[in-house]
């Protein structure tokens, strides 16, 4: 996992010296996430898994003040829309250690069940979501709430089905062009080798330019052309 502090967490807009404090404080709070991010991965490394638990929580927390959100309150689109979409993936990776640390007693299961529901909500977003679904399926086997992981894989898959880039280009995943592109993908690419190949890659970085896509609303109009000249050809 890897996480970014050059730039600022999100575009400042700030009016007066009260709006300059807070801003400034939210900046040294992102800044500073990293500190802990970084203690938190040495401790899990070093199977410190209590103390990992109190760092990680932290660092949750850091974000959930920046955004203004409520415990558990994050969500993907809160950093697509400041332009932090490489912290999706951070995010993801320390859900994912949480949920493996949280199995290791029954008495932390009903915060392993939330986490386990944010991460479902993270990972379709970023380019580790194969992976950890493949991680999690594993770990299914061993865990000591596969109950848990059933879910997480379960409710993790239903938010893969989207069409990540035409979601983004025509904003409603109701939206016709959506739909085409679905059926053709479930219908006939999942039906041949290379097929597969293609939407294997396809997840890996679509979460990434969808991203873009949100991010550069300019670019919406010529994707849908495009999106649309393919419909014509694939069907």
């Amino acid at each position: 996992m890897s996480a970014d502090s050059k730039k600022p967490y999100y575009k400042p807009k700030t009016l007066g010296q009260h709006d300059r404090a807070r801003d400034s404080y939210k900046q040294n709070l992102w800044n500073n996430r990293l500190v802990l991010l970084r203690r938190g991965q040495l401790l899990v490394k070093n199977d410190l898994y209590g103390e990992a638990v109190v760092v990680y929580e932290k660092y949750l927390r850091i974000l959930e003040i920046i955004y203004e959100c409520s415990r558990d309150g994050l969500t993907p689109k809160m950093f697509k829309e400041t332009g932090r979409t490489s912290e999706l993936s951070v995010i993801a990776g320390v859900y994912w250690d949480l949920i493996r640390i949280y199995d290791t007693n029954k008495k932390y299961l009903p915060r392993q069940k939330i986490v386990a529901e944010k991460l479902a909500l993270f990972a379709p977003f970023t380019p580790l979501f194969l992976d950890l679904m493949k991680k999690a399926k594993s770990f299914q086997k061993q865990a000591r709430n596969p109950d848990v992981i059933k879910s997480l894989i379960a409710a993790a898959g239903h938010k893969k089905g989207r069409c990540f880039i035409a979601t983004a280009a025509f904003v409603s995943t109701d939206a016709p062009e959506v739909q085409q592109l679905r059926h053709f993908r479930d219908h006939r690419l999942r039906n041949t080798y290379w097929g597969r190949q293609f939407i294997y890659y396809y997840y890996q970085y679509s979460p990434q330019i969808a991203c873009f896509i949100d991010k550069h609303s300019f670019l919406k109009t010529p994707i849908q052309k495009v999106l649309r000249a393919v419909i014509k050809c694939v069907t």
